[in-house]
């Protein structure tokens, strides 16, 4: 298959998701630091009520230029801080490669935070984490969520291929994924495949940017019996939590409190599952006894 040429292994990894984040954060910072509340802005701006909220919530998808010149006029902001707010909305109001072409298969905008992200911690308990899944594994679950648009389900296929350049780009992600038993053993398509997706698990012990760690079913009740999920980490951003919902549809965690109770749940999973190297030893056995 080739793949298109939107992610190298050298070109900067860059989010316009991430950067609209920022951008908010910024916003709300220097409003705060005038004493100024949303109500106060929204009447002196004459703007409509919940706009700046929405600016200020992430909840926007392409910045209008003049509102951030506005605003940093209002905040009575410098040269280069308003500079920088003016070149992050033009660089928030950009398309990430995930979004050419594989709108119908995006789900939950997922991709944005994890494009510029530099760690990861994930726990997965009923499925291979995307990072790490086969071309036969995505098919075999896109069709198991009822996908029927052959084409669709390739650009699927496509897209993910792509988006796993991220563990060997220049500048890779750091990947950690706490695996349980249950999303190995689950059956899929030939033996051939199956074998082929725990091979590629075993084969990440060869990366320094990726850790799997297998949680047994001998391991009993754990901290991840609710939900899985995934803390991304940033250079200069607060982290992020993302819990899949279903339907495409996700929740993303952004309050202190939740990061640290995520982050307290991985440390217990990290503890509870197997080591790296007995993990692998577990996937190779997996392998050797497959049928």
């Amino acid at each position: 298959m080739d793949l298109p040429e939107l992610l190298t292994v050298t070109e900067p990894r860059y989010s316009p998701s991430v950067r609209r984040r920022r951008l908010s954060r910024e916003l709300r910072n220097l409003r705060e630091a005038q004493g100024l509340t949303a109500d106060e802005v929204t009447r002196r701006l004459e703007w409509s009520q919940g706009k700046l909220s929405s600016m200020e919530t992430n909840k926007w998808r392409r910045p209008n230029p003049r509102d951030i010149r506005d605003l940093c006029e209002l905040y009575s902001a410098d040269e280069a801080t308003q500079e920088a707010l003016m070149a992050m909305a033009r660089e928030s109001r950009k398309r990430g490669w995930w979004e050419e072409g594989y709108g119908d298969v995006l789900g939950s905008g997922y991709i944005g935070f994890e494009q510029e992200a530099r760690v990861y911690e994930g726990y997965q308990p009923l499925v291979i984490p995307g990072l790490l899944q086969t071309p036969a594994y995505i098919r075999a679950l896109a069709r198991a969520d009822l996908a029927r648009d052959t084409d669709a389900i390739e650009r699927m296929v496509e897209m993910r291929a792509t988006r796993q350049r991220i563990l060997t780009h220049a500048d890779p992600l750091r990947m950690w994924a706490v695996i349980d038993e249950a999303a190995l053993s689950r059956p899929f398509g030939t033996t051939a495949e199956r074998r082929e997706q725990l091979q590629r698990l075993a084969d990440t012990d060869a990366m320094e940017n990726v850790t799997v760690q297998v949680l047994p079913f001998s391991a009993g009740l754990h901290a991840g019996m609710a939900c899985g999920f995934v803390i991304l980490s940033y250079k200069d951003d607060p982290s992020i939590v993302h819990i899949e919902t279903g339907g495409g549809n996700a929740l993303f965690l952004e309050r202190p409190e939740d990061l640290e109770r995520h982050s307290v749940r991985f440390q217990h999973l990290q503890a509870t599952a197997l080591g790296p190297d007995e993990s692998v030893r577990f996937i190779l056995d997996m392998i050797k006894k497959s049928k």
